[in-house]
Order: structure tokens, then sequence, then C-alpha cells
């Protein structure tokens, strides 16, 4: 069942903001996720933290600078998601603002997984690069860089992923959850981690005395766009520092000063980037990115991102929205099958999920992970083969509150030594290989430790919300005010909570609930989608707002998230 419940906001921080010109709504938002100082809310560049608190930035800022002027050659190799499509983006057109001679490479997941492996390395070794720069990845690739070194190719790791027991030997490592690193934002994406790359790498040619008259100074704030679009996709926390590089980012994007090919994604998903906000790169412009790497591989994405030419970069938005609707109906038909396993089974008598279907295509088993996640509120792991052979599967898992995915993977590993071939990711995702027979040995010992770690609160959803909202506030400028502002993972976008009459419902393309509700002398619109359950007379519902424009009159639309009672 769901729990709706109101997030605690302390009064004093509110009342410190709305002192300071802060809207009284935003006010009591803000001081309910923590921000208690009006300074904590500005997002200016200079509220960055520096790049010299991270740990290795200097020293690959003296690599790159070495290299560059040494006209060494650099490859970049990148992962095949959007904050690794980003990162890649960021790391080719910063390099080359400072005459860098620089070419990426991105390995197709199918063929070579994850990370620099030793085959990768192989295959960068074609190009002839004089040094490998690896973005979103390279961590926990202690094979492929000692592959690397073998071959005298220098490494330069760049990564947010958490680090193994052994780190490789690269010539730097910059990742801000490496031991001994004290950079106070831990949850910076990859694409974060390599833009700091660049301002610690033009501090150092600053030092050098590159710059002058003949040499001008790049500026880097022009690749913001990027890096926002790649921090919210990837779902990192946004604390303060992320919120500045996000709130720079669509800054940015609203003005028109924007990458072509992030303006051709916008136009491709039939989004307004004069009113860009996180909603639309978490939702929109990351999906679509994301699509080629999952069914296919991101070379696409990432040309996208690199080309100067608009026509090349629509040509490209428009086949990765092409692949990102035959995504959506893979997933569509994956997930009623994942359903229609788990209808013979009952969840609520289990504290995981674990399913395998042979025809499932694995670039969009985590999408489903995250639906049974979200449906059944427990900690999913979906398998599809790995390859032909059908020995191997590779598995994605997405997780709740309270059970870090990658630990309870680490401590199956040490309790059934071999049965994981290899492992990795974060508190919330993680993606590992296991041979196929094993599937049913995986499967308990995974129970095994949601028994242990879950409570029956840790598998109770509880919906939290920002309380009830006034009804003057019911319109298309406070939404626009809303929209503003930056939100997203750890720093969630509200979500009101209030009790209304259901005047009347009905459902649209028999997925969709549409509503008209009723509060007093005011009547709303409103729609739940992918719901189909029909609501009482009188509920309590926590909904978003959205601006819902026809024929140029904007009004208010509530997006309804849950029901009180909903035993989703």
């Amino acid at each position: 069942m769901t729990r709706i419940v109101t997030r605690a906001c302390s009064p004093a921080d509110a009342e410190a903001l709305i002192r300071h010109g802060l809207h009284p709504v935003l006010a009591r938002l803000y001081a309910a996720r923590g921000v208690c100082m009006p300074d904590e809310i500005e997002t200016g560049l200079a509220r960055l933290v520096p790049p010299a608190a991270l740990k290795g930035c200097e020293d690959a800022a003296a690599l790159l600078a070495d290299s560059i002027e040494g006209k060494r050659r650099m490859l970049v190799v990148a992962d095949y998601d959007c904050d690794g499509a980003t990162a890649c983006a960021v790391a080719v057109r910063g390099l080359r603002m400072f005459g860098a001679q620089i070419d990426y490479l991105v390995p197709n997941r199918f063929e070579y997984g994850y990370g620099l492996t030793p085959e990768i390395v192989a295959l960068a070794a074609t190009r002839k690069p004089d040094l490998l720069i690896t973005v979103d990845n390279g961590i926990a690739s202690v094979d492929g860089v000692e592959a690397a070194n073998a071959l005298g190719i220098e490494v330069l790791v760049t990564d947010h992923h958490l680090p193994g027991d052994a780190l490789p030997a690269a010539r730097a490592i910059v990742n801000p959850n490496q031991p001994g690193c004290t950079f106070p934002s831990k949850c910076i994406a990859g694409v974060g981690v390599m833009f700091y790359v660049l301002l610690a790498l033009r501090a150092e040619l600053r030092r050098r005395g590159a710059f002058g008259d003949a040499r001008a100074e790049p500026r880097l704030d022009g690749l913001l766009d990027l890096v926002a679009l790649g921090t919210v996709a990837d779902v990192v926390k946004l604390d303060g520092n992320n919120r500045v590089l996000v709130a720079q980012g669509l800054q940015r994007i609203r003005k028109g000063r924007m990458q072509p090919g992030i303006a051709a994604l916008f136009r491709a998903a039939a989004r307004d980037a004069r009113a860009a906000s996180g909603f639309d790169l978490g939702f929109a412009l990351g999906p679509r990115l994301n699509a080629a790497g999952r069914l296919s591989d991101m070379s696409l994405g990432i040309e996208c991102l690199t080309t100067d030419d608009v026509g090349r970069a629509w040509e490209l938005a428009q086949q990765l929205d092409t692949m990102n609707r035959e995504r959506r109906e893979i997933e569509a038909g994956m997930q009623q099958q994942a359903l229609a396993d788990l209808s013979a089974i009952d969840p609520a008598g289990s504290t995981t999920i674990t399913l395998f279907n042979e025809t499932w295509h694995q670039g969009v088993i985590g999408i489903v992970a995250g639906r049974l996640k979200e449906k059944f509120h427990r900690p999913s792991c979906t398998f599809a083969l790995a390859d032909g052979s059908g020995t191997l599967v590779k598995g994605s898992g997405r997780s709740i509150p309270g059970f870090h995915l990658r630990d309870a993977l680490d401590l199956v590993s040490k309790r059934e030594p071999g049965l994981i071939s290899k492992f990795g990711g974060h508190a919330m995702a993680a993606g590992l290989t296991l041979a196929t027979a094993d599937l049913p040995r995986f499967t308990a010992a995974f129970e095994a430790v949601g028994r242990e770690w879950l409570s029956e609160n840790a598998l109770a959803r509880v919906v939290e919300t920002d309380g009830d909202l006034e009804d003057a506030y019911f319109t298309p400028q406070f939404v626009e005010m809303i929209d503003a502002a930056v939100w997203g993972q750890g720093f969630p976008a509200p979500v009101f909570s209030g009790e209304f009459d259901v005047a009347s419902q009905a459902l649209v393309k028999d997925k969709h609930l549409k509503l008209q509700l009723l509060r007093g002398r005011q009547r709303f619109n409103a729609i739940w989608f992918n719901h189909t359950d029909t609501l009482p007379a009188r509920t309590t519902l926590a909904y978003r707002l959205a601006s819902d424009t026809w024929n140029g009159v904007s009004r208010v639309q509530l997006i309804v998230e849950h029901a009180a009672g909903d035993a989703r």
C-alpha cells in the first residue's frame, strides 16, 4: 500500500530564505530539501568547488598539457550511456579548443562489454594513440590499463564509479570516489569529472604562459549544456555543486547557446529549448541518446553531440528519435512479459525480484528492472542472454532506499565464490554477469541478502510530498517559476498532495486515467499516466503541476503520481 507523507520543513530556514527574497512556496520547498542558508540556492559558477580539490586533477592537467605541447595523439574511450556520450563530447570539444590531436572510440557494448578491457585496448591500438583517456569508465579496468601500458600507451582515467580493491596503474586517475580524495561532491557525474579536468588543464596552461595574443584562452562555459544533460540523465544526486552545473547549462540552453546536437535533440523531442528544464533533459533528450547505446552503439549519439553541422545534427537526432521509439516498443513487450511471469508469484512474499527471459534484449533490461522496482517497490534484477552461446547472462538491477545494490552484489559474490563473474555500479543501479545455469543460485543468494537487509517498513512504499498547495498558486505563472528551478535526484521536483472530489474519470488510449477534480469552487484537469484503475469519489492525491497549452492558452494540469491507499 502507498502512504503519502509530507516532508519535514524547518520554518526558521524557510523564513530566512523568504527574507532573502525567495517566493514563500519556493522557500518552503528548498527548506524541506535541506537548504538552510541563502547562499546555498546561488547557482553562479563562482559557487563551484575548485578543481584543485579533486584528487588527480592537477596530475591529469599536467599530462594533458605535456601531450598537447608534444603533439601526441589522444584517443577518448567512451561509455555507452548518456553520461558517457556527453563526457566524450566534452573531452573532444574541450581538448580541441586547446589544440589537441584527439579522436574517440566508443566500443559496441554487445561485442566488448563495459570499461577499458584488453580487447578494447587492442582495438584502440590500431589507431596508434599515445594517450588513452577514459570517460565515465576505467576505475575498475586494471587488466585493460595493464594491456595499454604493455603496448607503451599511457592512460588517463576519468570516472566517478566506485573503485574495486585495486586501482589501475594509470598515469593519472581523476575520480572523486578514489581513496584519499576529499572532493566534497562525491556524486558528480562522469561528464562533470571531465569538465573539471578541462578547468584544471586551462589553469595549468595559464601557469605555463600558453595564452596570449596569438592563442586565446578557451571559454569552457560553452560546454555546460553537455554537462547539464549528462548530469541529469545519469540520475546522480543534485548536490549544491551539481545544481550549479545543471543550472548554468540550462541557462545557456534557454538562451539558445547550445551545441547543434542539443538543439536538434530538443527539436526531435518536440520540446521548447527556450523553456528547458531538468525534466526535458532527463525524460526527453537523455532517453534518445541512451537508445543508441542500448540498441546499437553510442557513436551516433556522440557524433550528434560533436558535429558543428546543423543539418547533420538534425539528421542524427531524427535517427536517435526513431531508435528511441523502437526501444520503447521493445521495452513495453519485455515489461508485459515480466509482469506475466510475475502473475504466478506473489511479489509481496519476497523482498527481491529476479527475472530472466532468453528472448529479452540486453540493452533494455535495465529499464525493465526499473519499471518492476517502481511497480513493486522491491530491488529488481532482470537478465538477458549475453551472447549467442546461451552460457552467460547479463543482468541489470535497480534498487530502493535502504538497499545498496552494489554492496549487496559484493556480499553475494563473497558468500558464493565464483557465482558472479563480474559486477559494478552504485547504490541504486548495478550490472552483473554470471553463468546461465547459476541463475537459480543467484536468485536464492540475492533474496537471502534482501531478507536480512530489508524490513517491512523499507518494503512499504512511502511517497514524500510537499504537502498541500494554496488555491492561489494553481497558475501557469507559478508552474513556470517552479520549472525554472533545478530539480533532480536527491533534490526532488515538487510533488504536492491534497484531497479532491473526483467529478469524472475516463481512460485515454486504454492506458491513462483522465480526471476532472473538484476542490471548493475550483475545477482541475488531471491525468494519471499508465494507470487504469478507477478512483473513489473522494481521495487524497500526490501530484505534480504542469502547464497544458492549447490554442495558445495555458492552463494548469495536475499530473497524478499516487493515490493514498493505492496498492501498487
